[in-house]
């Protein structure tokens, strides 16, 4: 009888002193810090201030912009490189990433109020449709004027950006005739490799301009393409190669490297070491190598050459690198946005850390580059190659640095003598740029008959003719260059027919005009012979 009483009335008893419990806790809630910690509903300081700001401050101000404002402050003060990525930016920043965009495949210039057709992509849609460099865009869905007014880039840019198989109507004007156009937007690929073609018999040459997706599928597209012709020796042109995704750059490296060596490291205060090594026989493990870099080669193309550097497989030439050995990891937050978080430090194949010194604030960072620039010689050359950091040493007794960058093996200074002022002019306001595009638009007709840019380098050398015009060009932007000598007008002529040679073969052909007056293609020549 007493355990059946037991068993009615246990639940109603354990009921009471839960309630009471609970009585109890919400009493002491108020005196004690430990129920502040646990409290859900608790909010930080930035939280509170970003509420303050949003529903205090005088003028109205959006919720993201708040967000980002914040978040990029906090990250500058852990590293230059950890950064915020807001919701609306997020397609775009990782598009470069993705080797490819959707649109309709064009580039333009906005010249007088005018959208100009540069570049039409091969075999992209703007091509299948007709569109042709010189084209100047008038309108877009019959109501959207693009031109004629000071129109924003980025919103026209998002007028031909769209999804697969969707249309977008185009008026444009071709000389004197209005024409219009429906064009099927598709995907269009972004290349990694801007040039690859022989210098000279038995000597390649392939410029990576970042590691992307499918730079290592490209990369290697070209170098098969490139051992057709009966490759002997390899230059990999990284110049200007901000860096990307560390995997192809350790693929890519995977190809000149033999046996499991090892390419790079990863480690980190949360994430514990990781080694990255050769995995398979490469195609070209044993032909001569040299890899150009500059102050602004960084990141994953810090990789391949620190790495093809510490095994002796390659020769470095140019001027010393960025010096970027951090990695960063992209985190979704849950607004949309994103973080591109700094989780670890990568290390070449010696223990060598390449990441140069960024305690003094990210302003002093960024001008560290130009503080190389200020080291010139009495010559007038800038040298920006000088070792930094512990000294290690390869296997063949080779001296290399860790810390500020990858130090060239051999060191080609900047020759700021090379370039005149006005030179430097009609780059910076794009005059040169602007003057090639007109020109070749008025003269497509006998530009159109070389076929091959080989055949235009040794066929096509621009004169008197094209300086008379470039000269009157020039004075509608007060520019002067009639003072230039023989030797800058030979400069200038060339780039002149660089930009040309780009009109019809993209970067390719831009690249086999400028390298063959470069330096350290010169040099990189005389390496491999």
């Amino acid at each position: 009888m007493g355990s059946r009483k037991l068993q009615v009335w246990l639940p109603l008893l354990f009921a009471i002193v839960m309630i009471a419990g609970m009585a109890i806790g919400f009493q002491l809630k108020e005196k004690t810090m430990a129920a502040r910690f646990f409290s859900i509903t608790r909010k930080s300081s930035l939280q509170e201030l970003t509420e303050l700001i949003k529903n205090k401050y005088v003028d109205k101000v959006a919720s993201d912009s708040i967000n980002a404002l914040v978040s990029s402050e906090l990250l500058q003060h852990l590293d230059p490189h950890s950064v915020f990525i807001p919701a609306d930016e997020l397609g775009s920043a990782n598009e470069d990433m993705m080797g490819n965009f959707q649109g309709i495949g064009i580039e333009f210039r906005i010249l007088n109020d005018t959208v100009n057709v540069m570049t039409v992509l091969k075999d992209g849609p703007a091509e299948k449709s007709g569109l042709i460099t010189g084209d100047k865009l008038l309108a877009v869905a019959d109501s959207i004027v693009i031109s004629g007014i000071k129109a924003d880039p980025v919103l026209i840019r998002k007028l031909f950006r769209g999804e697969v198989s969707t249309t977008v109507k185009v008026k444009y004007l071709r000389g004197k005739e209005i024409r219009t156009v429906t064009i099927t937007r598709n995907v269009i690929p972004v290349t990694s490799i801007d040039a690859a073609y022989m210098l000279a018999p038995g000597k390649g040459y392939i410029r990576i301009n970042k590691f992307a997706e499918r730079t290592y599928e490209e990369f290697m597209q070209n170098l098969e393409m490139l051992q057709k012709n009966k490759l002997e020796s390899l230059v990999i042109d990284l110049r200007g190669n901000g860096g990307g995704l560390m995997k192809e750059a350790v693929d890519i490296a995977d190809e000149f490297l033999d046996d499991d060596k090892l390419i790079v490291y990863t480690e980190g205060e949360h994430a514990a070491r990781m080694d990255y090594r050769a995995k398979r026989p490469g195609i070209f493990e044993k032909g001569k190598l040299v890899v150009l870099i500059d102050e602004t080669s960084a990141s994953a193309s810090e990789v391949l050459a620190g790495a093809l550097q510490d095994w002796d497989r390659a020769t470095i030439i140019g001027r010393r690198s960025f010096g970027k050995g951090l990695v960063q990891q992209q985190f979704q937050l849950s607004d949309g946005a994103a973080v591109r978080l700094t989780v670890a430090r990568y290390f070449t194949p010696l223990g060598r850390n390449i990441q140069k010194p960024y305690d003094k604030g990210v302003k002093v960072y960024q001008d560290e580059l130009m503080t190389r620039f200020h080291q010139a010689d009495s010559t007038g050359k800038m040298d920006t190659a000088n070792g930094k950091g512990k000294v290690f040493k390869t296997k063949s007794g080779k001296i290399v640095f860790g810390g500020g960058g990858i130090t060239p093996d051999s060191i080609i200074a900047f020759d700021s003598t090379r370039f005149t002022r006005q030179f430097i002019q009609l780059l910076m306001t794009n005059t040169l740029t602007d003057f090639a595009y007109h020109y070749f638009v008025n003269n497509r007709t006998a530009f159109n008959l070389y076929v091959s840019p080989e055949k235009f380098n040794l066929a096509y050398l621009p004169g008197k003719t094209e300086w008379e015009a470039l000269s009157v060009y020039a004075k509608k932007e007060l520019i002067d260059i009639s003072a230039v000598d023989t030797k800058g007008k030979q400069i200038i002529l060339e780039r002149f027919k660089a930009l040309i040679s780009r009109h019809m073969w993209r970067d390719r052909g831009y690249f086999i005009i400028v390298n063959q007056s470069d330096p350290m293609v010169a040099k990189a020549i005389l390496t491999l012979k």
